[in-house]
């Protein structure tokens, strides 16, 4: 059990991503508290509630839907416990959860936060599809965190596109550079369902031009041959995609933080987008303290603008 705690280091990244977004969620909610807005926190995959210990896919295959569940072994705070823990406390929790038996693990989470338990919403739905329903919504006096944190590939360019458009919700995304990358092959012969893939979690197709550019050969026998080599690091993956929530969102954190395994090879990247423009400023300015600091030491809290 303790093998498997220390998989990632002492600190593990799943411990200190939630430390980050902890941090983001006890900020925004000591400001909003001064606000006339109803604001809510919502998890697109919230899980059991507890952070479950997952294994890596080894393949391609394995990036598109969440693998088999492991034994589990040991059980951290996840997202959901970590959101209903945070004071001042959100005014609604709306938990979101494919897995009818996970979702069941999450509605026990009433009972344990009793003064909340009215307050929290459990959604059996894919995650896509539930968000962008809950985004069709009037935002006018409402406001959110949102929490997007798919194991895979899950996420599509849709939902977060239908989610910057509300103009309320602020978004934490963890992007798996690490999946990304594996679909990335060097010759640029890559499968037209893993492109469609890329495509929808970018999307546009875009990437294919940024990652391999053309590269016109001077070879005697092949004059004006075009040859594309990958130039994708996993820098420059991160870059792209936070290009693109630059594209629909109020502001981007410029420093998404990336987490790594015990043995240095980047995993996830962990990315902020602000959604309401009157407050981008201020959202902007406290996701990247706490996106650079270390997760031990506490964020500043700078006045909102009104809205």
């Amino acid at each position: 059990m303790i093998s498997s705690l220390q998989k990632f280091g002492d600190k593990t990244w799943t411990q200190d991503k939630l430390e980050r977004v902890r941090k983001y969620l006890t900020a925004y909610t000591t400001i909003m508290r001064k606000r006339s807005h109803q604001f809510a926190y919502i998890d697109g995959f919230a899980g059991t509630g507890y952070h479950e210990l997952k294994q890596e896919a080894d393949d391609g295959a394995g990036l598109f839907s969440e693998p088999a569940e492991p034994e589990v072994t040991a059980f951290l705070d996840g997202s959901a416990r970590m959101a209903l823990q945070v004071e001042p406390r959100f005014h609604k929790y709306i938990f979101i959860e494919k897995s009818a038996k996970k979702a069941a693990e999450l509605e026990k989470l009433k009972s344990e936060f009793t003064d909340r338990g009215p307050d929290i919403r459990i959604e059996t739905a894919d995650a896509n599809e539930a968000i962008q329903k809950l985004c069709r919504a009037s935002w006018d006096k409402h406001r959110a965190v949102l929490f997007m944190d798919p194991f895979g590939m899950q996420l599509t360019w849709d939902t977060v596109r239908v989610v910057a458009a509300t103009r309320a919700i602020d978004t934490w995304i963890l992007f798996p550079l690490s999946a990304v990358n594996r679909l990335l092959k060097s010759d640029a012969n890559i499968p037209l369902s893993w492109r469609a893939r890329l495509d929808t979690m970018f999307g546009e197709p875009n990437w294919f031009d940024e990652f391999f550019p053309e590269n016109r050969s001077d070879n005697l026998f092949e004059t004006d041959a075009v040859r594309r080599r990958k130039a994708a690091t996993m820098e420059k993956i991160g870059e792209y995609f936070n290009r693109r929530l630059a594209s629909v969102f109020a502001g981007v954190a410029p420093n998404p933080y990336t987490l790594k395994n015990k043995l240095g090879v980047p995993l996830f990247q962990l990315c902020f987008a602000a959604g309401n423009p009157h407050a981008v400023d201020t959202a902007v300015k406290i996701a990247k303290d706490i996106l650079k600091r270390d997760p031990v030491k506490p964020a500043r809290l700078p006045m909102m603008e009104d809205d």
